[in-house]
């Protein structure tokens, strides 16, 4: 019996101390682990945000620093900038003062010039985004006679440069009497503008789903109550990015208004060209213009980079 015993208090002993190294084993080590992947998790995302992020503020910086001069450059007068250089007006800030936007803005040329730069660009860009939001929409969504081969002939005129067209339009602008007016400006870039601009409203707009538009059509919607109530919502990411595209595109141009506009509708890059050719190197009148036409744009990127965004984002993940 007492043998019998022995074995039996035995048998368990063993089995316990042959499970002890094995059983607290998963316990233990995925504590210590956890932590671990959690600690590394957190230092990988911090310094992977602060990288970036010490990138972006570079990038900032070396963008900044040109807009920060010129600015301060068109603030301080012509003896300040020919003698040393903008950064030192960050210490004396006496030397800034706002005459040369004053004087700018009593040159009626000058002043002239930037209203002609308006009147060319917001007409140009509201024609070129509505025409190409309805004819991305037929494209896309309306079926007719020719629709592919017309497309083509769009996609195709995509290549043709603007230098190749510029002496025929001429001549053209010449004998119907739109050479050197305003209107022949906007024209020209309406035509140019429209091929890019169907083209990529009409991709956007066919990947709106066929159902939501049947839906539309089955409840009794017209096509022109689909596209403004269904449609355009829907594309205002892409419309939006089309817009600051084409409006800072036509804003910047020099080429096309220096050869169809004459001195009473040319634009604010055309005057301050001429101003650099009659006067050299002003700098009280160059920085100022410059800023000026400078500007304008950014304020509507940044009025409207909420929707810019959203069609960048949009585009990548179609």
């Amino acid at each position: 019996m007492s043998r019998h015993s022995t074995v039996e208090r035995r048998g368990p002993s063993r089995r316990t101390t042959a499970l002890r190294p094995v059983a607290p084993s998963p316990s233990t080590s995925a504590p210590a682990s956890a932590p671990g992947r959690r600690r590394g998790g957190r230092l990988s995302r911090l310094l992977g945000s602060s990288v970036v992020q010490g990138i972006l503020i570079l990038v900032a910086l070396v963008w900044i620093t040109p807009l920060a001069g010129l600015l301060l450059s068109s603030m301080r007068s012509e003896q300040d900038n020919a003698t040393e250089g903008w950064w030192t007006a960050l210490t004396d800030p006496s030397q800034l003062s706002l005459d040369n936007y004053s004087a700018l803005l009593k040159d009626s040329g000058m002043a002239s010039a930037f209203w002609n730069t308006v009147l060319i660009s917001v007409p140009t860009t509201v024609l070129v985004v509505a025409i190409a939001a309805l004819a991305g929409y037929s494209f896309a969504w309306l079926d007719f006679p020719g629709r592919d081969g017309v497309f083509l002939v769009v996609v195709g005129l995509l290549v043709v440069p603007v230098q190749i067209g510029l002496l025929p339009v001429a001549k053209l602008f010449g004998a119907v009497g739109l050479f050197g007016t305003v209107t022949g400006v906007v024209l020209f870039h309406v035509a140019y503008g429209l091929p890019f601009a169907v083209f990529l409203l009409r991709n956007y707009f066919a990947e709106i789903p066929r159902e939501m538009l049947e839906a539309a059509r089955m409840d009794g919607g017209s096509e022109w109550r689909i596209f403004s109530r269904l449609v355009l919502p829907l594309g205002r990411p892409a419309i939006a990015s089309l817009a600051i595209f084409q409006f800072l595109w036509v804003w910047n141009d020099m080429l096309v208004a220096l050869l169809f506009a004459d001195s009473e509708s040319q634009p604010l890059t055309v005057a301050l060209q001429s101003q650099m050719r009659q006067f050299g190197s002003n700098i009280g009148v160059l920085a100022p213009g410059a800023f000026l036409s400078l500007v304008v744009p950014l304020i509507v990127f940044f009025a409207f980079q909420r929707h810019f965004v959203q069609g960048v984002m949009a585009g990548s993940v179609k």
